[in-house]
């Protein structure tokens, strides 16, 4: 192992529990033991998941939340006992592996509950929700500290919660806890101050204004936590550790309205004045450890940072945090093993959070130990398998309910949570298989069936493999697409696949195979504007056409807007038109990425043409007709389209052809991957 890493396989305590080294499986919403939205019960593929991480060196584990009350059915988790009976021979598993295990357990969402359109609706009717109550109650999970904007659905405005449920979360918090040390647990943490979830809610001014004990003060705005706390210790003992999920800063302008890193702004929720005197005071409650990011639901980008987020982003104001409290502070948020492993020996931190990394690579951790680096998959941020919930102007979470019930998966990593439905199998009859196309469609279909036993031969028309991903990971700002290029290129060598570069394939009947798969990816759509061959398509642009100051962009969907974003860091002037009356409309793309380019736009003055259509392309301008019909003439250096792509197999499926990829649907890096494994698990 790399020297530079020895800091973080050093011991360290969480009260009077020894965790061998400092990295730490961070919670994620999807991972729970207990099952996420579903019924209360003891869930295996997660229970798996741990294991097989915990068997891989990770030192401290904490699953997802794990909800104190049903979210469908509203029992309470205490009462599941036949949960803890299984929970206890499984924890005898986790400890023969040196591994240490905490449950998050979780008060709930408050007003950052992602409620879809048909919970909005139970809210806003009250015989519909009346009759769904018996199953789910949108009213009581999106209840807040006072009557406030719902973040999901802008229609809704959630109700404020009672005394009387405040006391029975508090009771909840230890009698669960108690059940979770009887059955081995090593410790509890509270969900959350942090990320603007419900106990972060009743700290903040701008969210609770309420004039009882749980409002007004700074002591009775952190009532709520500090009597969580001191409720497990007394049922537990003192020497039962109880961490807290904090947010050091909650980088939040307003309602729906995050800050950016760099941006100058008044701080409406937790500044650092303030989260120094907090963080003393939990401490004195009786918390054991502070699992620490940045950010809220109305800035989750600092909590779920996507690519345009710096590595490391919450570490500076973690660090500082840490000279305020005696009790280990652990950092999370795109950290990296040497900056982090540095910040350990200097003694800023004592602990790394990880938390996607271990969806995308379950065995990170020993090959970093064992100086295979370049064999780890690269997590890319995109949430695209993980956190889908997706929002843009007058919808709410319009992600499925299918999604957001297993919302821990991975787009790059098909394996991830998802039972046996992708285990490879070794093949019945080995085959000769042909594969066109080497993008990253291709490259998964032939890493699976190499491994399954068949013989695979890719074609590829180009001398490079990554496809359209390449000139999608040409902005700076993704690194993380390029390393996972480097890695299929590094995978394919290792594994010894036959990929035969510069190989145009025109007909499939010329080749000798029993099962031909189509990787050719898709086409772009062109506009029907005038003068529009003065323009630049998207993929150009990405592939380094050069362009003016000046720069139209004719679509706002997630590559028009990750190349405005390009041009606005590059010093340019980007002016993005769009026919939808928001950017990003796409199911699918995380609030966390789509909210970033939204706040940086707004912070950065990119002016949006929302509404509106590009009639004319000329020399030196663009007209842009809006919603009231008026034209207006724009000044454009250059202009660039990117109104999306349609699939351009080169030829139709068959018996024995299978089209995957954007050939097959245009879609993202989940589809294409995932259904990749489709077929060719099966062949």
């Amino acid at each position: 192992m790399d020297t530079k890493y020895k800091a973080l396989f050093t011991p360290w305590k969480i009260g009077n529990v020894e965790i061998k080294n400092r990295i730490v499986l961070c919670p994620m919403g999807g991972t729970s033991l207990f099952g996420w939205i579903e019924p209360h019960h003891f869930d295996e593929d997660a229970a798996n998941f741990f294991l097989r991480r915990a068997q891989n060196n990770v030192g401290l584990i904490i699953p997802g939340i794990a909800p104190l009350r049903n979210m469908l059915g509203n029992q309470w988790l205490y009462k599941a006992k036949g949960a803890f009976k299984k929970l206890k021979p499984y924890m005898e598993q986790i400890h023969a592996t040196g591994a240490k295990l905490f449950v998050q357990l979780t008060a709930g969402f408050g007003r950052s509950f992602a409620l879809d359109a048909m919970m909005a609706d139970m809210i806003n009717n009250k015989l519909l929700g009346a009759l769904a109550k018996p199953f789910i109650d949108p009213s009581y999970l999106s209840a807040a500290p006072s009557e406030s904007p719902s973040r999901w659905a802008e229609n809704v405005t959630c109700r404020e919660m009672t005394v009387k449920e405040i006391k029975k979360i508090i009771f909840a918090y230890a009698e669960t806890a108690k059940q979770l040390m009887d059955a081995g647990v090593d410790g509890v943490e509270v969900h959350a101050v942090h990320e603007g979830y419900l106990l972060d809610q009743f700290t903040f001014k701008y969210v609770n204004k309420r004039t009882d004990e749980y409002g007004g003060s700074f002591e009775n705005r952190y009532r709520f936590a500090v009597e969580v706390v001191k409720a497990i210790k007394e049922k537990c003992g003192k020497d039962f550790p109880v961490t807290l999920r904090y947010s050091v800063v909650s980088k939040t302008k307003g309602f729906c309205d995050g800050a950016v890193p760099g941006e100058e702004y008044v701080e409406v929720g937790r500044d650092m004045e303030e989260s120094e005197r907090a963080i003393k005071y939990l401490e004195e409650a009786g918390y054991d450890m502070f699992n620490a990011d940045n950010g809220t639901y109305d800035a989750w980008y600092w909590a779920h940072p996507p690519a345009y987020m710096p590595e490391n982003c919450n570490l500076s104001d973690v660090a500082h945090i840490k000279k305020f409290t005696t009790k280990p502070v652990v950092c999370a948020g795109r950290m990296s093993a040497d900056v982090a492993a540095a910040a350990i020996a200097a003694g800023e931190i004592d602990a790394m959070g990880v938390a996607r990394q271990f969806l995308t690579d379950g065995e990170w951790v020993t090959k970093l130990m064992e100086d295979r680096p370049e064999d780890i998959k690269p997590c890319i941020c995109c949430h695209n398998g993980c956190f889908t919930m997706s929002k843009s102007k007058g919808t709410a979470n319009t992600a499925p309910l299918s999604d957001t019930a297993h919302m821990a998966r991975c787009a790059l990593n098909p394996q991830t949570m998802q039972g046996h439905k992708y285990d490879i199998k070794p093949a019945k009859v080995a085959k000769k298989v042909a594969i066109i196309g080497a993008g990253v469609g291709g490259i998964e279909a032939a890493m699976v069936l190499k491994e399954r036993g068949h013989d695979v031969v890719v074609y590829e028309k180009s001398d490079k493999i990554g496809g359209v991903f390449i000139p999608a990971a040409a902005p700076d700002f993704k690194e993380k697409d390029k390393a996972l290029i480097d890695w299929y290129r590094h995978e394919v060598e290792k594994r010894g696949i036959d990929v035969r570069f510069n190989t145009e394939i025109k007909n499939i009947s010329s080749l000798d195979a029993d099962e031909i798969i189509i990787a050719t990816g898709s086409k772009p759509k062109k506009p029907r504007i005038p003068g529009i061959e003065k323009a630049v398509e998207a993929v150009e642009y990405l592939n380094g056409k050069e362009v003016g100051d000046n720069v139209v962009i004719i679509g706002g969907g997630l590559t028009g807007s990750e190349i405005a974003y390009d041009l606005e860091l590059k010093g340019k002037h980007p002016v993005i038109v769009e026919a939808m009356n928001d950017i990003i409309t796409t199911k699918a793309i995380s609030l966390a990425n789509s909210s970033f380019l939204r706040d940086y736009f707004k912070w950065k003055k990119v002016p949006l043409m929302l509404e509106s259509k590009v009639t004319e392309i000329a020399d030196g301008y663009v007209t842009v007709v809006g919603k009231d019909g008026a034209a207006r003439k724009v000044a454009a250096d250059s202009v660039i389209y990117s109104v999306g792509y349609y699939s351009a197999p080169l030829a139709p499926a068959s018996k024995n052809v299978h089209v995957i990829g954007d050939a097959a649907h245009v879609g993202n890096l989940r589809t294409v991957i995932w259904g990749a494994w489709d077929v060719a698990t099966k062949i």
